[in-house]
């Protein structure tokens, strides 16, 4: 697949890989000033210390467990100092305490976290626990709360774990059955789990949608079989069933947002469950190239902080890297499979045009399959196209959920 529209960065090893002092200078740091991916909801004064003591301490791989146990004091140190606000009546300091010991503890279980992992021997699973734990505690403060509920996995088959699906729900206070509301279902990413999208629900509540955030195969707590291409079908099957349980949602106006590798699960909703979602946003998707085996030789040379493909084997369910670069694209594509030769909802594709994560070419390769799509693609902008991105996805979703409303600032 040479040329690759990444061009001569396709072959080049990005400066922060292997260093932790080179990820924190020269990619890190900034967008940690700026609370913004992945440190949304984060503050600098919390992580300066962590990855100070990360770089003297010569601790550069993620997957290492020191990685983990630097951030865990700062976490526990942030969620004592909120219990200790909250016991003086002092919410709001509470709620800002317990928000920024869940970012703390999100980059602490980085890159990833395997349904597969227990507590009792992964440290990340533990740390994960954990950051559920500190954010329903900041969640519960919030207006409108967030809540967790268990949803019915009524679909369930074959590989599926569990017969519940853990899901976080936000709604509007406004929103009864006499005042039905749109419902945006966030599908999260490989590293990015239930309690990582407090900004994104804040915006969309601000508009007067609800939000349910699911993770997405082969992550976090999620029950469907990764190894199996059509449990997301019978995942997303029971979340829309118990969603239309819900007086206060209107089925009528649903889409679905999948967030990185969500927006490969999003992208198969918009043609499996095309009668049940008003629109799809696949935001940074992968779709058939993120497959290609010439795509996966590089993948852990570029922009991703930590090895990628490992993660993403596991996530796929292979019991090895070397077996997921030789046999996922035939499994798994969408276009291989034939899945976007069928027609689709309306489907929003967004990314930037040097995602080195995932190939720009998936999103414009999908274009020629199916029904019509839209897109918008950011020249010189990485993975995800933020932050020009955002305001994109926010205004189509207006459109697609809430036609007459007034634009909303975000």
């Amino acid at each position: 697949m040479a040329p690759w529209i990444l061009g001569d960065k396709f072959d080049t090893v990005y400066p922060h890989q292997g260093s932790m002092k080179a990820l924190w200078e020269m990619k890190w740091k900034f967008p940690c000033t700026k609370s913004i991916y992945p440190f949304h909801d984060g503050s600098l004064e919390d992580f300066e210390p962590i990855f100070e003591k990360l770089i003297a301490n010569d601790i550069n791989d993620a997957n290492d467990d020191a990685y983990t146990e630097t951030f865990l004091p700062t976490a526990s140190a942030l969620e004592k100092e909120a219990d200790e606000a909250l016991s003086n009546g002092h919410r709001d300091r509470a709620a800002d305490l317990y928000r920024r010991a869940a970012v703390v503890l999100r980059i602490s279980r980085f890159p990833y976290v395997s349904p597969n992992t227990r507590p009792e021997t992964s440290i990340k699973r533990r740390a994960f626990d954990y950051q559920k734990t500190v954010y329903l505690k900041a969640a519960s403060l919030w207006n409108p709360v967030i809540k967790e509920v268990m949803i019915p996995h009524k679909h369930h088959a074959g590989g599926d774990r569990s017969r519940e699906i853990p899901a976080l729900i936000r709604v509007p206070e406004e929103a009864s059955a006499q005042n039905r509301v749109p419902v945006v279902l966030l599908m999260t990413g490989l590293d990015g789990y239930r309690p990582d999208n407090s900004q994104r629900s804040h915006e969309i509540v601000s508009r007067g949608w609800a939000t349910v955030i699911v993770e997405i195969p082969g992550t976090a707590d999620c029950p469907a079989d990764p190894s199996d291409p059509e449990s997301p079908d019978r995942l997303w099957s029971s979340v829309l069933d118990y969603m239309a349980l819900r007086p206060e949602f209107d089925m009528s106006r649903v889409a679905a947002w999948g967030l990185s590798a969500g927006g490969f699960y999003a992208i198969r909703a918009s043609v499996m469950h095309r009668d049940r979602f008003a629109g799809c946003v696949a935001h940074g998707p992968g779709a058939h190239y993120v497959f290609d085996q010439e795509w996966l030789a590089h993948a852990n040379d570029h922009e991703y902080p930590f090895e990628l493909t490992s993660c993403m084997a596991e996530k796929y369910g292979y019991a090895s890297d070397a077996e997921f670069r030789k046999n996922a694209q035939k499994k798994f594509s969408l276009i291989e499979t034939g899945i976007m030769d069928q027609e689709n909802c309306r489907l929003l594709l967004l990314n930037g045009v040097n995602d080195g994560v995932v190939p720009i070419e998936d999103c414009l390769t999908l274009m020629n399959h199916g029904g019509p799509k839209e897109g918008r693609f950011f020249e010189n902008l990485v993975h995800m196209g933020y932050p020009h991105s955002l305001p994109v996805a926010y205004k189509w979703l207006e459109s697609v959920l809430s036609p007459n409303m007034t634009q909303v600032k975000n």
